[in-house]
């Protein structure tokens, strides 16, 4: 009993957990292929916020909660209430939109597969002699993170938040409107035509 307890968890029997993270991953990827192939901008916002969600639900199951809530935060919170606000600003359609489809999905289907093969191939180079020390502080935890965020990737984190503003700007420059231009008064040659064709109707 002592073995088989010790034993540790094969490929055809996975645990719980795992059982979850497939499929809340497959939910996840279901929402994001959703996202980009709806025409509907409001509905692609919407479904942005659910793919977002499945990815923190993803961290909370490698028991990363910080990642997690930061994801909740920033992304759940901030990006998308930010395409919102954008999309009301400017004015966007609420139902169908035939500008969102620009009839080229054939032609980036393979770009899109393209760089999704070239990404995992980079990831999988650069981690591949990589071991993860499960006797040290947990991965995900706020002091790991932390530190490799401000530590290594500061430049990229304050450029990231320099776009965020730029877009907050844009939005602002889209969404004012063009002072209104004040009407000319009519000539007299106008306003005697109007009055003989008013007395003509009245006839």
């Amino acid at each position: 009993m002592t073995l088989a307890a010790a034993a540790p968890q094969g490929f055809l029997s996975p645990t719980g957990v795992e059982i979850a993270f497939l499929l809340v991953g497959l939910a996840t990827l279901g929402a994001a292929l959703i996202t980009v192939t709806t025409r509907q901008l409001v509905h692609a916002a919407l479904w942005l916020v659910v793919t977002l969600g499945g990815l923190a639900v993803e961290y909370l199951l490698l028991t990363a909660e910080f990642i997690a809530w930061v994801q909740v935060l920033i992304y759940v919170g901030s990006v998308v209430v930010l395409l919102l606000f954008g999309l009301m600003l400017t004015k966007a359609p609420i139902g169908r939109s035939p500008d969102a489809d620009s009839g080229n999905r054939w032609v980036a289907l393979p770009v899109a597969l393209a760089a999704a093969a070239a990404l995992v191939w980079v990831v999988v180079d650069a981690f591949r002699a990589t071991w993860i020390d499960l006797d040290g502080p947990v991965q995900g935890s706020t002091k790991v993170s932390g530190e490799i965020l401000f530590r290594h990737w500061v430049l990229p984190f304050e450029a990231l938040s320099v776009l965020l503003l730029a877009a907050l700007v844009g939005a602002i420059v889209l969404s004012r409107k063009d002072p209104e231009k004040p009407q000319a008064p009519a000539t007299p040659a106008v306003n005697g035509a109007a009055d003989r064709t008013a007395r003509e109707e009245k006839s």
